[in-house]
């Protein structure tokens, strides 16, 4: 899975068409492998990502919704943690390491 592609669904305040949009770039820039579309691929790559983004928010709108709102900031300190943990693995390991 693409590392910037974020979980959307149940935020509050509620995710953004800005958010929806950026995840679905994202995700075409992925499976297309381009970051930047030539020109002549430009129109087929901005549609791709129209119908990804519409196709997102219709799956966000037609999910039921289970337990209590995720929070943005909520969100940055579950992965400040992993990060972290992630720092604390890979230096016992080098510690290991003769």
């Amino acid at each position: 899975m693409c590392r910037n592609i974020r979980t959307l669904h149940h935020f509050e305040p509620p995710t953004t068409p800005e958010e929806i949009r950026a995840a679905a770039l994202q995700y075409v820039r992925k499976v297309s492998g381009a970051t930047k579309p030539t020109i002549a691929d430009r129109e087929i790559f901005e549609r791709a990502v129209d119908e990804v983004a519409a196709t997102t928010e219709r799956l966000l709108t037609a999910l039921s919704v289970r337990g209590v709102p995720r929070t943005r900031e909520g969100e940055r300190e579950k992965a400040r943690e992993r990060g972290r943990k992630r720092v604390e693995r890979e230096a016992k390991l080098a510690q290991r390491a003769p």
